[in-house]
């Protein structure tokens, strides 16, 4: 079985070095970068299963590479911050982190929120039942029950749900969904993706007018929360 792949992102060079030495000592394999955009593109490149990633960057600061993070991977992040704000706190959690650590910080701590992260991820890779509502996703067979009943779904449709609740919690684009549900090159346009969320919410919301799970972010595109 392989390690466990570490980013740190990281502009403080002692910080980002003695992380890099603890993380390997302790057996997983370490990555790092120390500006917000080779944070990203490492990200994107590499897929790690976590990303430690700090708030004050230069060039893209750690929300602004989150959010590029939740609108294209489901990667774990951990968020380092020297502030104690509870907006920065609270802005990391919404913005889709899984956690997050104020400087200055122990390591044993760390290192179990660092596990936490890897159990829950590895928890959500492995369930084949995924249950929100009335609603569940039989990842295995691909399909879909409302209260016991089968939902028809087309393959689009399935594959566009499916890629809304792998990103649970993130504001994604019209145009983030069409490249991620449809695949970049597609010709169609966010009309498309408009009309297939009409679609699903018909199916699948107890309410399609006002709908509790697929939600429109006003001027964006959409965001699916449980």
């Amino acid at each position: 079985m392989s390690a466990p792949k570490l980013l740190i992102v990281e502009d403080d060079p002692s910080i980002l070095h003695g992380l890099r030495h603890n993380l390997s000592y302790e057996g997983y394999e370490v990555m790092t970068a120390r500006d917000g955009e080779e944070g990203l593109r490492l990200a994107l490149e590499h897929a790690p299963d976590v990303v430690i990633l700090d708030v004050m960057l230069p060039g893209m600061n750690g929300f602004e590479v989150l959010k590029e993070l939740r609108a294209r991977s489901n990667v774990g992040v951990v968020m380092l911050s020297a502030k104690g704000a509870e907006h920065d706190k609270v802005l990391g959690l919404d913005l889709g982190a899984d956690d997050y650590v104020a400087k200055p910080f122990g390591l044993k701590e760390l290192f179990a929120r660092i596990k936490a992260v890897l159990r829950r991820r590895s928890g959500e890779q492995n369930a084949r039942e995924i249950r929100f509502g009335d609603i569940t996703i039989y990842t295995d067979s691909q399909t879909v029950e409302r209260d016991g009943r089968p939902v028809e779904l087309t393959p689009q449709e399935y594959r566009l749900l499916s890629y809304l609740v792998a990103r649970e919690g993130s504001a994604l684009s019209r145009n983030t969904i069409l490249d991620g549900a449809w695949g970049v090159g597609y010709e169609g346009t966010t009309r498309t993706v408009d009309n297939f969320v009409r679609s699903l919410r018909v199916k699948l919301e107890a309410d399609p007018e006002a709908p509790r799970h697929i939600l429109t972010v006003r001027g964006f595109g959409y965001r699916f929360q449980r």
